[in-house]
């Protein structure tokens, strides 16, 4: 990437163990010694500091999941998924092993109902009806694959009916799907959960299990905002323009960061007054429409209530709130201007933890900062409702929500995408396959991919243990 921008870049493979905000400096570490002391620890100094380090697992403290449940999140965790499958099948194949212990040596568990659980359990079980069974025959009636989720239903966080299609096409798989389970603890060879309805405890014998329910904040990002006074969160806060807060200099995106959008009635008076300009104590709606695109472009929740109340017009909004004897001359006071947006922060919402969330929040950045120096003498952001005059230099981060998918196994996948357009099928594992490729961050990524994908068709998945 670094060489097709022909950019003077420098890039270390280390791990940041410190951040000091009041130095402007992080702390690092190589995993191979380079240091003349040999401890492989170094020092940066920095201007501008972007945190993107992600999140990590988080167990809520479950007893056992750190010991003997596997993860998804890093490369590391899905070589040791590979092996695992592998020695269970392995272990199954032995002659000197029981029906039962086969049965549990091959049940393989997934906790977590969520997007990444539901793709994991379908391509796990594509890998072993496909491609595994046909090398161990002999022992495929005893194969069972299980998602425990806490949840009425998997993938609940989309569309109902994508939610009630996966369930279909696991039970007709014969994927288990445990909803309304709560896992309590993990021992070596069982899985103890607890329904949430009836307050029973259930234990399960398991061969792997894979935890997939919830993600937590690094020790690195726990550290820093110790340092800065963000104290019982779960993540950075930053402003619409993913500066961390209380932090001059510092960005983060992704997982790692939370944007805080500030809500319009905290700053009311300040708004009014910014558009009173004729200092009369009320508003015309010629004195609205003057500040009304930096009002949504600072508080885009106004936008969006308009749009969920099927409001054409800010005057809309307006005449709900304002009195019978001001409605022809369309007037409005303080109280009647606050009335009118009281509702307008419930739209507020925090992005999803979700790569393309980090994507456009790593193109917004760089955006920025490339054209900062233009910026400064020509601000393209919103009037200053608070902290002083003038224009902010850059318009605030929007998210733009593309839809997302649901790969469900068997050359199927869903989707539910922008214009509350829900699709499934196969269709839409194609529709998948395209969008995948395209978001590959070069054509040399492409190819490798897809060619991937063409081996596989042809001859299956690679059986080898890593």
């Amino acid at each position: 990437m670094f060489e097709k921008k022909s950019k003077d870049v420098t890039f270390y493979e280390a791990e940041c163990f410190k951040i000091d905000a009041s130095k402007k400096t992080v702390h690092c570490r190589s995993a191979v010694g380079t240091n003349l002391d040999g401890n492989g620890d170094f020092m940066l100094d920095y201007d501008y500091l972007v945190v993107a380090l992600g999140a990590t697992v988080n167990t809520f403290n479950t007893p056992g999941v750190l010991e003997h449940c596997d993860f998804l999140k890093e490369v590391e965790d899905a070589q040791k998924i590979r092996r695992s499958v592998i020695d269970c099948f392995e272990k199954a194949s032995l002659p000197n092993i029981s029906e039962e212990e086969k049965r549990k040596t091959l049940h393989f568990v997934v906790i977590g109902g969520g997007p990444t659980g539901v793709e994991f359990a379908a391509e796990l079980h594509d890998f072993l009806v496909e491609d595994l069974v046909k090398l161990y025959p002999a022992i495929q009636e005893f194969v069972k694959i299980t998602i425990i989720q806490s949840g009425e239903h998997i993938l609940n966080m989309f569309d109902e009916r994508i939610a009630a299609f996966a369930e279909e096409k696991f039970q007709r798989d014969g994927i288990e799907v445990a909803t309304g389970f709560r896992v309590v603890r993990v021992s070596d060879d069982l899985i103890t959960m607890k329904s949430k309805s009836v307050g029973e405890e259930v234990s399960v014998p398991y061969g792997m299990a894979v935890w997939s329910a919830g993600i937590g904040t690094r020790p690195v990002i726990m550290d820093f905002m110790q340092q800065i006074g963000q104290t019982n969160r779960r993540a950075l806060a930053t402003n619409e323009w993913l500066r961390v807060r209380e932090c001059e200099g510092v960005y983060a995106i992704g997982d790692c960061a939370t944007v805080s959008q500030r809500k319009i009635m905290d700053d009311i008076s300040m708004v009014f007054k910014m558009a009173d300009k004729d200092n009369s104590g009320t508003l015309t709606l010629k004195e609205i429409y003057d500040v009304l695109e930096d009002i949504c472009l600072r508080y885009p929740q106004v936008e969006l209530y308009m749009k969920s109340m099927h409001m054409l017009d800010i005057a809309d909004l307006i005449k709900g709130a304002i009195g019978d004897a001001h409605k022809e001359s369309m007037v409005v006071n303080i109280e009647e201007f606050k009335k009118a947006l009281s509702h307008v922060d419930s739209q507020v919402k925090s992005a999803p933890a979700t790569a393309q969330v980090a994507s456009q929040q790593g193109n917004y950045l760089a955006e920025c900062f490339n054209k900062m120096d233009k910026c400064k003498e020509q601000p393209e952001g919103p009037l200053r409702m608070t902290g002083g005059s003038g224009r902010h230099f850059f318009r605030p981060f929007r998210y733009k929500h593309l839809g997302q998918f649901a790969p469900l196994g068997g050359e199927q996948a869903a989707a539910e995408l922008p214009g509350d357009w829900v699709s499934m099928g196969h269709s839409t594992q194609w529709l998948w396959y395209s969008v995948y490729a395209s978001k590959q961050v070069s054509w040399r990524t492409r190819v490798l991919v897809v060619s991937d994908w063409t081996r596989r068709f042809v001859f299956g998945r690679d059986s080898s243990r890593i």
